[in-house]
């Protein structure tokens, strides 16, 4: 397989791969773009090893946290888009991609590394440069974010307050104290 047709085979999946990874689709496609001319340069090495995609997958996900570590900052623009940018490779679930693309850079990684790419621990790990009890640690955060802001926001505040109550030393079912003091 030649360059060429690598790129026109998988370009548009690495292109969706790159939007999930910024959650932005200028950053995307300049990602995309900039990990296929990293793989250009080395397509002859690479495609000795059949697994091309794989190299630019990596290359990316090393990209996009070189730039947030570089970066690591909101980005303020002059002037807001007036349409906003729709994958329809992405589930469906349009909502759950707004929410972890809320996520901060280090967490909406290890997601993504995790349940889009189906990585395991380890190699999330080595690729993004941190511990294995980070990567879970991170994706418990990250995860957790997500069941409060998908949850009934009564529910949570519910969830809250019996926590409060429980703390203070209150029964939750009818109110009264229960003489311990936690």
């Amino acid at each position: 397989m030649e360059f060429a047709d690598f790129v026109a085979a998988r370009g548009r999946a690495l292109y969706r791969y790159g939007y999930v990874l910024t959650g932005n689709a200028e950053d995307a496609a300049d990602l995309t773009q900039e990990a296929l001319m990293r793989l250009g340069k080395a397509w002859s090495r690479v495609r000795r090893r059949d697994d091309p995609e794989g190299y630019v997958r990596t290359t990316m996900a090393r990209l996009h946290i070189s730039t947030w570590r570089r970066l690591r900052r909101e980005r303020l623009v002059a002037q807001v888009p007036e349409t906003a940018y729709t994958d329809g490779g992405l589930d469906g679930d349009e909502g759950l991609w707004h929410e972890v693309g809320a996520l901060p850079p280090k967490q909406r990684a290890v997601l993504v590394l995790r349940y889009y790419e189906g990585l395991p621990d380890e190699e999330i790990a080595d690729l993004l440069g941190i511990s294995r009890g980070t990567v879970r640690s991170q994706a418990a955060r990250a995860l957790d974010k997500l069941r409060v802001r998908r949850a009934d926001p009564g529910a949570a505040r519910s969830r809250a307050e019996d926590a409060a109550q429980g703390a203070a030393g209150v029964d939750s079912v009818n109110g009264m104290g229960t003489g311990r003091v936690r």
